[in-house]
């Protein structure tokens, strides 16, 4: 039986070995990613690797999710949502990277690099008006831009306003309900200002978007003990 070419291309991706070094393999990776990237561009529509996410073959499933995650739109946010509950853990893993990487990239290259800019301003700790500021408007451009809201959800967690996050994440969660980490986010914060039945209203939600998250089914596990709901849902 023939392979289907999109295989192919990803079997030629490079595996981790332990005695490679860390940069060397990262530098070779990603310049692999790339040429797979650019083949799965000339050869495949957004539709047929959508297709593909439900194919027999694992191999198949995962080499189109990631796929999706270097090339797809959030046309396909809900299907690459449902690869989180996939069989195959490889295919978890990488639903999961594929959709941060989506979100990441959902708006106009303008707009997404600009994100990208205030989001490491946000890692550096630098200036906190400058950070504000290009938050406010790169949101009254983009309203609808849903990473946005979620990564200054992540500013204001940083600074202790926990009102402003937990906004920014029901924001973020009504234009993309399958943003898992703004409802994991929302929990920390509800965590930190002491409502416990909010915070496992939340983890239970994003529980419910992805299941493969160790911190929050223990943090469900908790909350539920602590609250008297062990078996609940």
């Amino acid at each position: 039986m023939v392979q289907p070419l999109i295989l192919q291309y990803y079997q030629l991706l490079p595996e981790h070995r332990h005695e490679d070094e860390p940069s060397d393999w990262s530098r070779q990776y990603r310049k692999t990613l790339l040429k797979y990237k650019r083949a799965v561009e000339a050869r495949y529509l957004e539709s047929t690797l959508e297709r593909l996410l439900s194919a027999e073959d694992a191999e198949v499933r995962q080499a189109s999710i990631l796929a999706l995650g270097l090339t797809g739109t959030m046309k396909v946010n809900p299907s690459l949502a449902k690869c989180l509950r996939d069989d195959d853990p490889v295919a978890r893993q990488l639903a999961a990277e594929a959709l941060w990487s989506l979100w990441q990239r959902s708006d106009t290259p303008e707009n997404n690099h600009e994100l990208q800019r205030l989001a490491q301003l946000v890692v550096a700790e630098a200036n906190a008006e400058e950070i504000f500021a290009g938050f406010d408007a790169l949101i009254r451009k983009a309203p609808r831009f849903a990473e946005a809201y979620n990564q200054r959800a992540i500013f204001y967690y940083h600074r202790g306003e926990y009102a402003r996050a937990v906004a920014d994440c029901e924001k973020a969660l009504r234009l993309n309900p399958c943003h898992f980490g703004a409802a994991s986010g929302m929990g920390q914060c509800f965590m930190k200002q002491k409502k416990l039945r909010a915070a496992l209203r939340v983890y239970r939600r994003a529980n419910r978007i992805n299941p493969n998250l160790e911190t929050v089914r223990e943090a469900i596990q908790s909350l539920e003990r602590m609250l008297g709901e062990e078996g609940k849902r």
